[in-house]
């Protein structure tokens, strides 16, 4: 794959990354920085290298992940910089587009800003990846199976896109736990245990969304489908059209795109 990858950075999803490199045929040698021990200390048993010094984690690299908060993105990048030069560069920072990214490096360096989600801890992820305009084929194949291991990719062409996917897959999660939270609730209301309640919601979850990930139709058809006129779920369908569940769903998706979008607008302000 590559012969070095530094991780500034060590938590849960450098983890996650990390730990799928290390199962691929040829894992690469891995390095994490994080000025913060205990961040480092999952690492211990593993073939990865720690240090706290991230000038020494990338010294080596082929590749280097910036696994970050978006806070601090920033100095980190000013921090590495003036080492980096034919190395590829990859941002899971969510909120920080590829125009603050490209500032902070320079204009000779590959730069591939990606937006992973949770579920890719137990790589089940989904990621959207966008690169700049100096990222050659190649390198954006190799950005492709790195953040492969942790589950699927799709490539968009422009960087406004991953504010898109911030909002359905990054947050998404979420809102399906949320549902989740909902439907355990309810059971419990109606008398099940909390032990019976979360394994019925859970796998039912699972189960509705292989269904959908093995079917050809739209999950509108799936719902018509299980909603059978004048039965149970159709009491409760009607119950959501009444209260505009598609709407409010809707509309907070919406609102978080819109917060992308202002934290993308910080990291330009952050800058000037």
């Amino acid at each position: 794959m590559t012969d070095e990858v530094a991780f500034i950075g060590g938590g849960n999803m450098a983890y996650a990354l990390a730990t799928g490199l290390l199962g691929t045929e040829s894992p690469p040698s891995i390095v994490v920085a994080d000025p913060i021990s205990s961040q480092l200390e999952r690492f211990v048993n593993s073939d990865v290298n720690t240090t706290a010094d991230n000038r020494v984690a990338i010294s080596g690299a082929d590749v280097i992940i910036l696994a970050v908060k978006p806070q601090i993105i920033r100095s980190v990048a000013l921090e590495i910089a003036p080492l980096v030069k034919t190395q590829l560069v990859l941002s899971i920072a969510a909120g920080v587009p590829l125009r603050a990214l490209d500032t902070w490096f320079g204009e000779t360096v590959s730069i591939v800003r990606c937006m992973p989600n949770t579920p890719a801890l137990i790589g089940a992820g989904i990621t959207g990846l966008v690169r700049n305009t100096r990222t050659t084929d190649a390198e954006a194949e190799l950005a492709h199976r790195i953040l492969g291991c942790a589950g699927e990719v799709i490539w968009f062409e422009k960087d406004a896109d991953l504010d898109a996917v911030t909002a359905i897959s990054g947050s998404g999660p979420a809102y399906i736990f949320y549902l989740m939270e909902a439907m355990i609730k309810a059971a419990s209301e109606l008398g099940l245990t909390h032990e019976i309640a979360r394994k019925l919601t859970l796998h039912t979850a699972l189960g509705a969304a292989q269904m959908a990930i093995n079917s050809n139709d739209d999950p509108g058809i799936l719902r018509r489908n299980v909603t059978s006129p004048g039965g149970t779920t159709e009491g409760a369908v009607s119950v959501f059209d009444r209260e505009d569940m598609q709407g409010i769903l809707i509309r907070a998706i919406l609102k978080a795109h819109e917060r992308s979008i202002e934290l993308s607008l910080e990291a330009d302000n952050n800058d000037a």
